[in-house]
């Protein structure tokens, strides 16, 4: 005959226990008799609901039971488990082959590589804290359970309107075909009409290139966006086409700053310091007209010189000027590519050991947890925006204003 459980006996003996500082789990925790009696009941009790009458004329009953090692955070005890003779009831509380009661451990896995850390950090972090040794494939298997929701999100509608897009790539190495290759993660960055980042969408594809922009920007219409204010970009050849193509009405904006790197890429180190501060007297001046003047003097200066860089800022003149058609406190939001480039050095500073991904899905996946990490901070609008926007209302009109989240 089974032992009745004493619960005024254990109450008493667990209050000496705690008070001598005794664990309350673990193989002799405080809390273990209590914590293996309600579990091998409830599995008790969902033996006798699987054995209903149905199993029961099938010939199916009760087969004895096994033992085995479950762990916690905090330790490990025995827990038997019902069995029957087909080896048909599979319990719920404690499922077959799981050897950690841990509702949440799923969550930890997910969390830590969320944090960036590999899957060898993940499993010798388990291994230390809870003394659980979990394979590369299980890790991998329970992060790829976020990708439902890296979908959803993905395929989640839009905005109609967005004030500024900011568009970039970042770059990683993937393992394809036994091949590694560069692949370009586009990324897409809206300013709402209340001033806060979004990021929009996570694309990957091969390297960064114009047509694959075209794709980005068909998927951000198909998803809601049918209008866009001011977009900011690198100077990528077609680039701009592609995004006039998509929203006709879109003002933009080359990144200054990508502007000025690709420059000193031909200029000498020692004339270097010189044009950077002939450059600034042309993004920095006060209106397009002196701009436009100090541009002809870098000309007179470097052209002979440097006519490859002096080609690429008046050809591109057009559209790295742009923002002199707007005030002061639109200008400091729209001449660089800043808040994306911010966003994308906290997501190196998780991925820049991280080597050669064994796939797309391994990167889309991680950033995307890097992401949700990085969005929660996003919790302020966008500074002075409140100046901003009336300025916007006035410039666009109609435009922004039947969009205003007001």
């Amino acid at each position: 005959m089974e032992e009745k459980f004493n619960y005024e006996e254990f109450e008493r003996a667990s209050i000496e226990r705690l008070k001598k500082g005794e664990a309350l789990l673990g193989q002799d925790g405080i809390l273990t008799p209590l914590l293996k009696q309600f579990l091998e009941k409830a599995m008790e009790g969902e033996i006798d609901h699987h054995l209903d009458e149905s199993e029961r004329s099938k010939g199916n009953r009760r087969n004895g039971k096994r033992k085995k090692q479950v762990k916690t955070c905090s330790g490990q005890f025995e827990l038997e488990t019902p069995r029957d003779r087909q080896s048909s009831f599979s319990p719920e509380i404690v499922k077959k082959r799981e050897v950690f009661l841990g509702a949440d451990l799923e969550h930890k896995i997910i969390r830590l590589y969320a944090r960036g850390m590999s899957y060898e950090d993940i499993k010798s972090h388990l291994s230390e804290i809870y003394d659980l040794d979990i394979s590369h494939g299980k890790i991998s298997g329970i992060t790829d359970k976020v990708l439902p929701e890296l979908e959803a999100w993905r395929n989640r509608p839009l905005d109609a309107l967005y004030a500024i897009l900011y568009l970039d790539a970042i770059h990683f190495k993937v393992r394809e075909e036994g091949r590694v290759k560069s692949k370009a993660l586009y990324n897409v960055m809206g300013i709402r009409t209340d001033g806060h980042k979004d990021l929009l969408g996570l694309y990957i594809g091969e390297s960064e290139g114009a047509k694959f922009w075209l794709s980005v920007l068909t998927d951000l219409q198909n998803r809601g966006v049918e209008d866009v204010l001011i977009a900011c970009i690198d100077n990528l050849s077609g680039f701009s086409e592609a995004i006039e193509s998509i929203f006709p009405k879109t003002r933009v904006q080359l990144c200054i700053v990508h502007q000025i790197r690709n420059s000193l890429r031909y200029v000498l180190h020692d004339d270097q310091k010189a044009v950077v501060k002939d450059l600034k007297l042309v993004y920095q001046a006060p209106n397009l007209e002196q701009a436009e003047n100090k541009l002809l003097e870098l000309e007179e200066n470097w052209g002979e010189k440097y006519p490859v860089v002096i080609r690429s800022w008046t050809k591109n003149w057009d559209r790295l000027s742009t923002y002199f058609d707007f005030p002061q406190v639109i200008r400091k939001a729209i001449y660089t590519n800043n808040p994306i480039e911010s966003y994308h050095r906290q997501i190196r500073q998780h991925t820049k050991n991280k080597g050669v991904f064994p796939s797309d899905k391994a990167v889309l996946k991680l950033v995307y947890l890097l992401s949700q990490n990085i969005m929660k901070k996003w919790t302020m609008p966008m500074q002075k925006w409140a100046l901003v926007v009336q300025q916007l209302a006035i410039i666009f009109e109609d435009r922004l204003t039947n969009h205003l989240r007001l």
